[in-house]
């Protein structure tokens, strides 16, 4: 029988509720671990960490990465999803845990405090503030005199007590009261001058809060990754010899592809006016994109972030080539649908039923979430042209199921060394594989809005 993947969380973050209460976490154990199969795990509530998405399910890199772990030695999860990085540690020290990963920099001072894990993703510490932010920091010598607040406990500290060194007006403050992401959201309001993040959690977080810049690296790069208890150096040697397995490798690819390989350049003002139309246009029509979800089983804001994609959710867009109104429809399909393109409620619906028929004629074989990212694709190119790559992807050695291999074929339709040998001849291959980057990125801006 197989196990069960999750057990209840001993320590909740306040952001986090659960029904199972504040209770003591037992002490990790090495012994325990091998006869009862339950490996202890503390992170922090965070999007590059461990979070629940929208159906409230356990999300994240961090947990992707722990959940292939886990699943290849036949152990259960109990997470302690905890405040800051400074309790992670703490969970550490006091070896509540076999195992920390919460986005940790690994670092001289706490490889020689903890067994040091795997590293999974190299990472620059930046310095972030606000885009108008005058006189412009250029060097580190102009971060004397700015109000700089980072998260207590950090490696960012130890960045900014060794620039100390080196400037001696330089100051900064740090908060326990508040996270990373947090205190970037301080910054875009202006409650701060500046704070300093990981470049993955500045590359998520600027496309919610687009007036954040950064204005230089403070390093030349970090590695991110696990730690395990002093007492329990078995645990951190395991993790290291599965993430550098042959399953540790497809695992790390796997994290990086759903959550960073699709965030494009970060573009100012495409994410700005992303921002200021979900106050000022989403409340018109996001009743229909949860009708159209609830009719054909198609995600809310995923028909939200393709209809913004098509049309900036203008219901009377018209492109060149004819298609019009909020899902950007043809006449033909339109008819076909039975709906009028010009009205928004019908436009969604006609919208939601044409991308889960394509999603629906895909071959069971294929996998979520790379399913719906071929649905998509066939939404924009068409279903001729995406089997069409599909077959070339197959004479090429590649995974026809596998959107990253696909993401490979796809342009290969305007390759005239290819599109002669396909059915249906060129096509502009290389669009889809951005409109379906550009529909993830915009989905991730615009979930917030169908909690």
């Amino acid at each position: 029988m197989q196990k069960k993947r999750y057990l209840a969380a001993s320590v909740m973050g306040a952001a986090m509720l659960t029904a199972c209460g504040d209770r003591t976490p037992s002490t990790a154990d090495m012994s325990q671990l091998e006869d009862e199969g339950v490996l202890k795990v503390a992170t922090r509530n965070a999007g590059t960490t461990y979070y629940l998405d929208r159906h409230q399910r356990p999300v994240g890199p961090e947990h992707d990465l722990v959940y292939a772990f886990a699943r290849d030695n036949d152990w259960d999860i109990e997470w302690h999803v905890l405040d800051s990085t400074a309790d992670v540690l703490q969970a550490l020290d006091e070896g509540r845990v076999h195992l920390a990963a919460a986005g940790l920099t690994q670092t001289r001072a706490r490889n020689e405090r903890f067994a040091r894990g795997p590293a999974h993703t190299e990472v620059r510490q930046q310095l972030v503030c606000h885009r108008e932010l005058q006189p412009r920091p250029r060097r580190t010598a102009d971060l004397v005199g700015l109000n700089i607040q980072v998260a207590a406990n950090s490696s960012y500290a130890d960045t900014l007590r060794t620039l100390q060194t080196q400037h001696n007006d330089l100051s900064f403050s740090e908060t326990s009261r508040h996270s990373t992401e947090t205190l970037l959201g301080h910054a875009a309001e202006r409650r701060i001058d500046c704070t300093v993040a990981d470049s993955n959690i500045v590359q998520i977080t600027r496309r919610h809060w687009p007036v954040l810049d950064v204005k230089m690296n403070l390093n030349e790069g970090e590695n991110l990754g696990w730690y395990s208890p002093e007492s329990l150096p078995d645990v951190a040697e395991a993790a290291a010899e599965w993430m550098t397995s042959h399953n540790g490798d497809l695992a790390i690819a796997a994290m990086e592809a759903r959550y960073y390989a699709y965030i494009a350049t970060f573009d100012f003002v495409d994410m700005r006016a992303l921002n200021r139309r979900l106050d000022e246009r989403l409340p018109q029509y996001q009743r229909f994109f949860l009708e159209a979800e609830r009719e054909t089983g198609m995600p809310a804001d995923l028909l939200a972030a393709l209809a913004y994609q098509e049309s900036h959710w203008d219901p009377e867009a018209r492109s060149a080539t004819g298609v019009r109104g909020l899902m950007m429809l043809t006449q033909r399909t339109a008819e076909s649908l039975g709906v009028d393109r010009l009205n928004p409620g019908e436009a969604v619906q006609g919208g939601a039923r044409y991308l889960a028929d394509l999603h629906a004629r895909l071959p069971d074989t294929i996998p979520e979430p790379d399913r719906t990212y071929l649905a998509l694709a066939s939404y924009n190119i068409g279903r001729a042209h995406l089997l069409d790559a599909r077959q070339l992807a197959r004479e090429l050695g590649k995974n026809p199921d596998s959107w990253r291999d696909m993401e490979q074929v796809l342009p290969l339709k305007a390759d005239r060394r290819y599109y002669p040998r396909t059915r249906h001849g060129y096509a502009r291959g290389y669009e889809p594989v951005h409109y379906v980057q550009r529909i993830r990125n915009y989905r991730d801006v615009i979930e917030n809005a169908f909690d």
